[in-house]
């Protein structure tokens, strides 16, 4: 055996052609990893903030209603007129879409319903609408009127 194939078989990093590939791999998992980052940071700065929390429960709105928000109710006018949240707006969910005008773009907008269902239906068109600060309720009003919060009518 040469001196040079010596010196090859017992040096721990292995042949040059070897090292270049080792050193080519790394330089790929560098590349691909830096990618993920860069794409992770972006997702992060360009994601709306408001699209983080959309779902609040009965407790947050209470406060929400207590500061003012606006509560919109997206259910019937036959339903709405049987209970519904004091000073809340009616727009049934089938005409939100034809009558955004009438809701105000820069306050907080709660919207509900009798169970939750129909909100969330309402909120998304309002995100989508551009109403940053719109979120819907959890649990309704009927947990509303579990919670012992104020309505007017009789029963939701």
């Amino acid at each position: 055996m040469s001196k040079k194939q010596k010196t090859s078989k017992s040096t721990p990093t292995g042949s040059p052609r070897r090292r270049r590939k080792v050193r080519k791999q790394n330089l790929t998992w560098l590349w691909i990893g830096l990618g993920v980052i860069v794409i992770s940071v972006a997702a992060y700065l360009l994601w709306p903030k408001h699209m983080l929390q959309v779902q609040i429960t009965t407790a947050q709105a209470y406060e929400k209603f207590q500061q003012g928000a606006f509560f919109l109710d997206v259910r019937s006018e036959s339903e709405w007129n049987q209970a519904h949240i004091a000073n809340s707006t009616l727009i049934p969910l089938d005409e939100l879409q034809s009558r955004l005008s009438e809701l105000p773009q820069d306050q907080d907008i709660v919207v509900v319903c009798l169970s939750g269902k129909r909100s969330k239906e309402g909120m998304t068109i309002l995100q989508q609408a551009g109403f940053t600060g719109a979120v819907c309720m959890t649990g309704g009003l009927t947990a509303w009127k579990a919670a012992g919060y104020p309505l007017e009518g009789s029963t939701p």
